[in-house]
């Protein structure tokens, strides 16, 4: 039996915008301000696959968001060189340079534009620091085709928590579970919190990786267009 869906909510960084990009930027602006080291590519794999446990660990509640923000540089620059500096002030300088950071993921707009023409009802819902994910929104111009935008820092919770999506859920007038659906690259993240949320999932998968998880989605992509082929020319319909 076919579904019919109505809500769609889009998850951001490597959804829709390219988080890769973004953070390579921001990293080679951090890096040009701190004398006596320079950013190098095994440096930057080293910071991301930090970054990357720090924020998994928040997914699953043994972190908090707080020490996350207010250590995240401390630590990674004593483990990595040996040396002091000033987190919050890094911390800063770092968001600052991300958030300007909006490179797009082939065929996001081309997505949204059809998926907004088609009536369907749209929505962010994002992990990560509020006036971050808002410029990049904005400055992308993307923020113009969903009806509300749901950001971790904003609700107090992350995806995958249940609570996030209780969150979002009480904040959508006529919410109906059996036809919204959850769109993101994370199986841990979007995959897991759709099931969390018991709603429908797609894992957009544009590197043909593996599923290493517990969690299986109901669909999966590989290019933003299938989304569109998947939603009007298949299930609903």
């Amino acid at each position: 039996m076919k579904k019919k869906y109505q809500t769609l909510f889009f998850d951001i960084d490597d959804t829709l915008l390219d988080f890769g990009a973004a953070e390579n930027e921001a990293l080679e602006k951090l890096f040009s301000r701190v004398d006596g080291i320079k950013l190098t590519d095994t440096i930057k794999k080293d910071y991301k696959k930090f970054n990357q446990s720090l924020w998994k660990s928040m997914e699953q509640g043994k972190l908090s968001r707080e020490k996350l923000m207010t250590t995240r540089f401390t630590e990674f620059f004593n483990q990595e060189f040996g040396i002091e500096v000033d987190n919050n002030k890094m911390s800063e300088q770092y968001l600052t340079y991300l958030s300007q950071g909006h490179q797009e993921v082939t065929g996001a707009h081309q997505l949204l534009s059809e998926l907004q023409q088609q009536s369907f009802k749209l929505f962010v819902v994002t992990n990560g620091v509020e006036r971050v994910q808002t410029k990049r929104l904005a400055d992308s111009h993307f923020d113009a085709y969903f009806t509300d935008i749901f950001i971790s820092e904003q609700t107090g919770y992350q995806k995958p928590n249940k609570k996030f999506f209780n969150y979002v859920f009480d904040n959508i007038s006529d919410f109906d579970s059996d036809n919204s659906l959850i769109i993101g690259d994370s199986l841990t993240s979007d995959v897991a919190g759709g099931i969390n949320a018991g709603i429908d999932t797609v894992w957009f998968n544009p590197e043909h990786k593996r599923n290493l998880t517990n969690y299986s989605a109901n669909y999966t992509v590989h290019r933003l267009s299938e989304i569109k082929n998947l939603l009007i020319n298949n299930i609903n319909r």
